[in-house]
C-alpha cells in the first residue's frame, strides 16, 4: 500500500507501516526525529494528501503517487482542540481568549481536510476534544495500556473504511506519565509522539 502520515515528525506510525512492506511516508513542517529522511516529506502535507502528486522526500528523491493514497492516517495539532485548553477562552484573557477563538477555527479548517480528502482509507488522531461535537464522536477512544504500554492517555479515532482497532496487549499496571512532564522545549513533541505500541498495531491491523 501507499500510506502517508500527515503531521508526523516522530515516523513511529511511518516505520511500522515500513516494516510491513509498505510504501510509506511521514510529513510535517519540521525535520523528522525518527532517522529515515530518506522516507519524510518536510512540507505542508494538505496539497499532498489528496493523492496524483510527485513529492521529494528530505534526501532529495522525487516520489510519485499517482492515484489516490490507499490510507491516511492524520495527526492535526491539537492545541486549540483538547477539552484542556478550554479554560483559556473564559472573558478573563481578554484579546488572548478572542485570539485562540480565532485559532481555534482554524485547527477544526485543519482537522476537517483530512475529513473530506479523498484517500482510500483514513484515520484521524487527536485527544479528547471539541471535534466530538463540532464534527460527530469518534469512531474509537483507545488507551496505551490497551497496546503494551503502562500509560492512560485517551486518544481518540476517526476512521473512514477501517475497522477499529484491537488491543494487543493488555497492561495492569497503568499511570499518568505524559501529563506529569515538567515544561521543556521537547514537552509538545514528546507528549504528541505515537506510542510504538500503537503504530504496531496500525500496520498489523491496518496494513
Amino acid at each position: 500500500m501507499k500510506v502517508l502520515v500527515a503531521c508526523e515528525e516522530s515516523q513511529e506510525v511511518c516505520k511500522a507501516f515500513r516494516e510491513k512492506g509498505h510504501e510509506a511516508y511521514s510529513c510535517d513542517m519540521v525535520d523528522c526525529s525518527g532517522g529515515h529522511p530518506e522516507w519524510h516529506i518536510k512540507e505542508n502535507c494538505l496539497p499532498t494528501i489528496g493523492g496524483g502528486v510527485t513529492f521529494l522526500t528530505v534526501d532529495g528523491q522525487e516520489h510519485e503517487c499517482a492515484g489516490l493514497w490507499d490510507l491516511l492516517i492524520a495527526h492535526p495539532p491539537c492545541t486549540y482542540l483538547t477539552v484542556s485548553g478550554n479554560r483559556w477562552f473564559g472573558d478573563l484573557y481578554g484579546i488572548s481568549s478572542k485570539t485562540r477563538y480565532y485559532d481555534r477555527l482554524d485547527a477544526i479548517e485543519f482537522f476537517m481536510k483530512f475529513v473530506l480528502c479523498s484517500a482510500k482509507k483514513i484515520a484521524i488522531e487527536n485527544p479528547v476534544g471539541i471535534m466530538s461535537s463540532v464534527y460527530r464522536k469518534p469512531d474509537q477512544i483507545i488507551q496505551p495500556w490497551q497496546f503494551g504500554h503502562g500509560e492512560t492517555k485517551a486518544t481518540c479515532l476517526w476512521l473512514k473504511n477501517l475497522p477499529p482497532l484491537f488491543p494487543t496487549m493488555i497492561v495492569a499496571e497503568r499511570e499518568q506519565r505524559i501529563f506529569k512532564m515538567p515544561p521543556s522545549p521537547e514537552r509538545t513533541r514528546l507528549r504528541s509522539k505515537t506510542y510504538t505500541g500503537i503504530a504496531q498495531a496500525m500496520a498489523e491491523q491496518w496494513g
